[in-house]
């Protein structure tokens, strides 16, 4: 992937109308469940991102044809639960985290040996937490030193349901555990330390499997078939964030986002917002498929800072990098705990954040879980968002409100999520460039 850096700068009023990608997290699964599943189905809103290319082209490998009548759209003709066929070689997941874990579940219940790998990144990304469920339903799954990548997952093993009480509160784990209970003999259940996001159990639900749930808990039985489903994506919610964020720090901005997933287990970044002042409205809320969707309408508002209650933190776990920016424009003091989660995100995030502010003038103070930020002015400088798609489309947003130019190091990966993000930013107000690195 050739480097990208951007310039961000100083802008007028951010206005319009934005309709961001398909989600990723309903795009990953969504595939996942119609190739496995009997018979066609088609996806709308999918998300043209390259970590979900990634497991589209990986369920390609393995014998389901998966076809693109036009942009956003896949036809998936699934093959049933074991109708899976060897790949010819290692599977690359690219830099897609969510897209490894889950299916490590999948893979665990085949007649055939895997090897999943990943970029550079995803290569120094622990996978010790799903490989022990995993293996405590008879999987056996080897990792390099540190639980890293590549995973070596032998095929042929028998798997039997199992009562997996999760550590740390995970969808990805908590997904893996059920796509695995599929391929058990008896029961599965997971219960969590506190409720994560509930696509995976939702899409079962609407491919026919027999799933029960509810918060911080979800159960299921094998020997069920999964039937083929039209599945329409909502509008990423993460994705949303950073112009949630942007609209409400520049002064005079309006922008209305469309058909936003609202998933409760997802949009803490909205609770946290509010808590500092901002001014977001749902309108239009509905239900698109499983999922709850709204158009959000957000107005400018001065932010405060505030002590980040630590039960939102695993509902927002993925938008702390673009609160932090939020926190650093607030007046006054915010202090977040409770996310050592962003230790093992693409980057360390806690650390990547902290440093990038302080070298914009921000007094930020890092803790092993999360970080003190004194909100004031922002200065302008140059920060590495280290390949982070997620910091690199934070700091553009703080160059927004900064005192000169925000210069950001390493941006191409924002392609893995957010395709178009800089002509779209642009398209509302932002000033936004790129340049070779």
């Amino acid at each position: 992937m050739k480097p990208i850096d951007w310039s961000s700068t100083s802008a007028a009023p951010l206005r319009g109308e934005l309709v961001v990608p398909g989600d990723k997290s309903v795009s990953h699964r969504a595939v996942m469940l119609a190739a496995l599943a009997d018979g066609v189905s088609r996806i709308d809103g999918f998300l043209e991102g390259e970590d979900t290319r990634a497991t589209a082209a990986a369920f390609a490998r393995m014998g389901v044809r998966i076809e693109t009548p036009s942009p956003s759209c896949r036809r998936v003709h699934g093959v049933g639960l074991h109708g899976l066929r060897a790949p010819d070689g290692p599977i690359d997941c690219g830099n897609a985290g969510t897209g490894m874990r889950l299916l490590a579940g999948v893979l665990a219940g085949q007649r055939f040996d895997t090897v999943l790998t990943g970029d550079a990144s995803l290569s120094r990304r622990p996978m010790g937490r799903v490989i022990e469920p995993l293996a405590r339903m008879g999987a056996s799954i080897q990792a390099q030193a540190g639980g890293l990548p590549p995973l070596h997952i032998a095929g042929g093993r028998a798997l039997h349901g199992a009562l997996q009480v999760l550590p740390v509160a995970s969808a990805q784990v908590k997904s893996a555990v059920l796509l695995a209970g599929l391929y058990a003999e008896g029961e599965t259940e997971v219960r969590e330390v506190h409720p994560t996001r509930d696509y995976t159990e939702r899409m079962l639900a609407a491919f026919g499997w027999p799933v029960a749930f509810g918060e911080g808990w979800a159960r299921l039985s094998g020997g069920h078939r999964l039937c083929a489903a039209d599945v329409r994506v909502p509008a990423d919610f993460s994705s949303a964030a950073f112009f949630l964020v942007a609209a409400s720090l520049v002064p005079g901005s309006e922008l209305l986002l469309r058909a936003v997933g609202l998933n409760p287990r997802r949009t803490g970044l909205l609770t946290a917002l509010r808590l500092m002042g901002a001014d977001i409205a749902e309108e239009r809320r509905r239900e698109e498929g499983e999922e709850a969707v709204a158009d959000l309408r957000v107005r400018h508002a001065p932010l405060r800072g505030i002590d980040l209650p630590v039960g939102l933190v695993p509902d927002m776990i993925d938008e702390l990098p673009v609160f932090f920016i939020a926190a650093a424009a607030a007046a006054g003091t915010t202090r977040v705990t409770g996310a050592a989660e962003l230790r093992v995100k693409e980057s360390d995030r806690i650390a990547t954040m902290a440093v990038g502010l302080a070298a914009l003038g921000v007094a930020v103070e890092e803790r092993p879980d999360g970080a003190i930020v004194h909100g004031g002015p922002i200065g302008g400088g140059r920060i590495d968002s280290h390949g982070d798609h997620r910091v690199a489309m934070s700091f553009a947003v703080a160059g927004l409100v900064a005192g000169g130019a925000v210069t950001i190091g390493d941006c191409a990966n924002v392609a893995t999520s957010f395709p178009g993000f800089v002509e779209l930013a642009n398209g509302c107000g932002f000033a936004l460039s790129t340049q070779p690195d």
